[in-house]
């Protein structure tokens, strides 16, 4: 669908054509085939899985890129499968939800779901999230430092990798994502909005509380005292800073 569909990479081919497939698990037959129909006429492998249970064999038997999975399944909910893939798998997934509550928003991200979708919604939207997830996933550009340091927080850029006083914290994509953006504006205040634009691509929902809960979960894996945090520190009515010395006050 035109040149946006084969977007390059930084090493020169399609997004599409290195990030592999897309497993879909929704029990809605006829939104299933069109996303599959759709993503395939935009560069992209995918297949789908109707129920939780066939959906988790399949990610246990391939390598998938990222996942699209429906909240309301008909053996096991979303929520469950999103916790179950995440005990050993940190593959994008990107949340549909029938359901307008932001509270499944919010669980979903909780668990470790990257984004979230509410339906009806656009295959383009879809389209761009998964592109952005995906994005993420390449690597840094030559010459940036691999690994940034902040007293005793290292953050692995190649790698994708947290450590804190060399034990490993365990994040999500998103949540990686999130942590790096504020790593290379150590010192200065990022304001939701942007994060949302960097990570989305999109302007940030004057509701949208998203943000707040990976900030939440970030700190609660890089802070010696989540409930006082001295690495990530809010600005009120601003937005998120990293200090420089990531052991005290900003």
């Amino acid at each position: 669908m035109g040149d946006s569909d084969t977007e390059a990479s930084p090493g020169g081919g399609s997004i599409a054509a290195m990030t592999g497939r897309i497993l879909i698990i929704e029990d809605d037959d006829r939104l299933a085939a069109m996303l599959v129909r759709f993503l395939a006429e935009n560069g992209f492998e995918a297949e789908t899985r109707g129920d939780a249970g066939s959906g988790l064999a399949a990610l246990r038997g391939g390598s998938f890129a990222a996942v699209v999975l429906d909240v309301m399944l008909p053996d096991l909910d979303g929520f469950e499968v999103c916790r179950r893939v995440r005990a050993d798998s940190d593959v994008p997934i990107v949340m549909l939800t029938a359901r307008g509550d932001a509270t499944d928003r919010i669980v979903g991200l909780e668990l470790g779901a990257d984004d979230y979708l509410p339906k009806p919604f656009n295959p383009r939207e879809l389209l761009a999230r998964l592109r952005a997830v995906l994005r993420r996933r390449e690597p840094v550009s030559e010459g940036a430092r691999p690994v940034l340091r902040f007293g005793d927080l290292e953050i692995d850029r190649d790698a994708r990798s947290v450590r804190l006083r060399g034990e490993r914290r365990e994040l999500t994509a998103h949540q990686f994502d999130l942590l790096r953006i504020l790593a290379e504006n150590a010192g200065r205040a990022v304001s939701r909005d942007s994060l949302m634009e960097h990570l989305q691509g999109q302007p940030l929902g004057a509701f949208d509380r998203s943000i707040d809960v990976h900030v939440s979960r970030i700190r609660a894996a890089i802070e010696d005292d989540p409930k006082h945090p001295r690495r990530i520190v809010t600005l009120r009515g601003v937005g998120y800073l990293l200090a420089k010395d990531a052991g005290g006050a900003a």
